[in-house]
């Protein structure tokens, strides 16, 4: 099991550092948060390869981390110029699996006695003239010269790696982008390993050489002699034309899966995606230590992604797994618990200490965006759509611009408990401000139960006064009076508008929020548009 990853200077990350759980870890965060970024980064150490292929030939500029490269060269110049920016990757391990004793050792940034493996990318020695001529050049590129780089793959006992350690086997499943063209390529050799014995793979390799010889002699026969009778084409040498009978065209390369009978590079994206995730997960524990899965909620149709999830689920079994989603209902059903929150600059968010109850809740919730309450810079909590439009109109009436425009996300609840949403922001430390009808009560009762999970000025609750009435729309009449508020929903005089807006909150909340007559929100909501300035 991984204990500790640390990234330095590598795309995204300066300095990174997460602490994964065993079993399944989630990870959301914004766009650019890095989420891919780990998984690549734990991909290069566990393998010390990158799409398959070794570091060294896949090593790029853009693998640095920009803010470092710029400020070398920023410093390069001046009196006081800094080392070449160099790029680190480890993962701590956890020493009850004798297996990974072997790798134990203190060669880590933290000097701790415990297995790992490290990976290290740094300016070659060899190479310091080259790059001193390189940095001293006429219009020097602001880019870290990789060809003078190399890269290091060692335990933390220090010894260098030439292979993926035993006991150590990963699977990464990018679901985002199909690669079909040779169907599902590593996968598909997997299914050849696991199901097709010693003995039958010698048979279909005799019979495979066979059937190809077979075709030599008849069908490319009447060609070669063809070939023949212009030999002046070739100068008098014989050419003929024949299968390739040395090892890369062996029989494996002609195999590809079937789904229902349909080749799997003609299936559909959805179809391939579930595809690649369920025979990757399906593999043993002792192949495959960790599985990595790249939002899998790509090209799926919501009933094929429930039932890819029921599968993740019960595929990842003991085995460390790390997955990103965009995808509420993946966080939801998965467990909120096992969410990492990757926010601006390599921070990290966990819930350690969300109640389980809270946690049972969330996932039988798969329709709510929870996303949205851990991702948004500002957030503001209202109980139902009505709500969610008088608040836009009047927050548009303070600052000029829509919620969103202004980086504040307001959430209609629709009936989620608004306890079981403030618990999910105390735990990521959200800011949160939350809006609530006292229901005829003072808003002491509502808020007093609320009391530990609230902290003034990031986490408040705003109710309005009973006097002014029990929900919205009384207070709307008691604030506003009914002139104005009947002319901005178009009523006739006989109407009673707070009735009607009762009966009509969505349709008096469309209206409000377009009416073009000056009106003024209830003092609750005045306070929290207060409270967003």
């Amino acid at each position: 099991m991984i204990t500790r990853v640390r990234i330095h200077n590598f795309r995204l990350f300066g300095d990174f550092e997460i602490e994964p759980r065993a079993g399944l870890n989630v990870l959301v965060g914004d766009n650019e948060a890095g989420k891919s970024t780990v998984l690549q980064a734990l991909t290069l150490v566990l393998t010390g390869r990158s799409d398959g292929r070794p570091a060294t030939d896949e090593l790029t500029p853009d693998w640095f981390h920009r803010p470092a490269v710029n400020q070398f060269f920023d410093d390069y110049t001046t009196a006081d110029p800094q080392p070449l920016p160099t790029i680190g990757i480890e993962v701590f391990l956890d020493d009850a699996d004798d297996k990974l004793q072997k790798h134990r050792g203190v060669h880590n940034t933290l000097g701790e006695d415990c297995p790992g493996l490290r990976l290290t990318i740094e300016p070659s020695e060899d190479y310091a003239d080259e790059i001193r001529g390189y940095l001293d050049a006429e219009n020097c590129p602001r880019a870290v010269p990789v060809e003078y780089y190399d890269v290091h793959w060692r335990n933390f006992a220090d010894e260098p790696l030439s292979r993926r350690p035993a006991g150590l086997g990963h699977v990464l499943i990018d679901s985002r982008t199909i690669r079909s063209q040779r169907g599902v390529d590593y996968h598909t050799r997997q299914l050849l390993h696991d199901f097709i014995e010693p003995a039958e793979r010698a048979a279909i390799s005799v019979a495979h050489r066979r059937a190809r010889h077979e075709i030599s002699t008849t069908y490319l026969n009447k060609a070669n002699e063809r070939i023949a009778e212009h030999d002046e084409l070739v100068e008098g040498r014989v050419v003929e034309i024949d299968f390739d009978q040395s090892g890369t065209s062996s029989w494996h390369g002609s195999i590809i899966p079937r789904i229902d009978q349909v080749p799997f590079a003609l299936a559909g994206q959805g179809v391939q995606a579930a595809t690649k995730i369920a025979l990757a997960m399906s593999r043993s524990a002792e192949q495959t230590s960790f599985v990595l899965v790249e939002e899998p909620e790509n090209h799926l149709s919501h009933a094929r992604l429930m039932r890819l999830v029921a599968s993740i689920e019960a595929l990842a079994g003991e085995r460390q797994s790390f997955l990103t989603t965009h995808s509420s209902f993946v966080l939801n059903r998965l467990g909120i618990d096992r969410l990492r929150l990757l926010g601006p600059s390599g921070t990290v968010a966990k819930l350690t200490d969300l109640p389980a109850d809270t946690v049972r809740y969330f996932q039988k919730l798969s329709g709510f965006d929870t996303l949205r309450l851990v991702l948004a810079e500002r957030l503001v909590l209202v109980e139902g759509p009505s709500d969610e439009l008088v608040f836009e109109r009047f927050f548009r009436d303070r600052y000029g611009r829509g919620p969103h425009e202004a980086g504040v996300d307001v959430v209609s609840l629709r009936g989620v408990a608004l306890r079981r949403s403030l618990e999910l922001c105390a735990a990521l430390d959200r800011p949160v401000i939350a809006l609530r009808d006292n229901d005829g009560k003072d808003p002491d009762h509502w808020i007093e139960p609320l009391r530990p999970l609230l902290v003034d000025g990031r986490r408040q609750v705003e109710i309005g006064d009973p006097t002014d009435g029990a929900t919205l729309e009384p207070q709307l009449v008691r604030t506003n009076g009914e002139g104005p508020l009947r002319g901005a929903l178009s009523l006739d005089a006989h109407d009673d508008v707070a009735e009607w807006m009762s009966n009509n909150k969505t349709e008096a909340a469309l209206r409000i929020l377009v009416a073009p007559v000056t009106l003024s929100p209830p003092p609750y909501i005045h306070r929290a548009l207060d409270l967003l300035g």
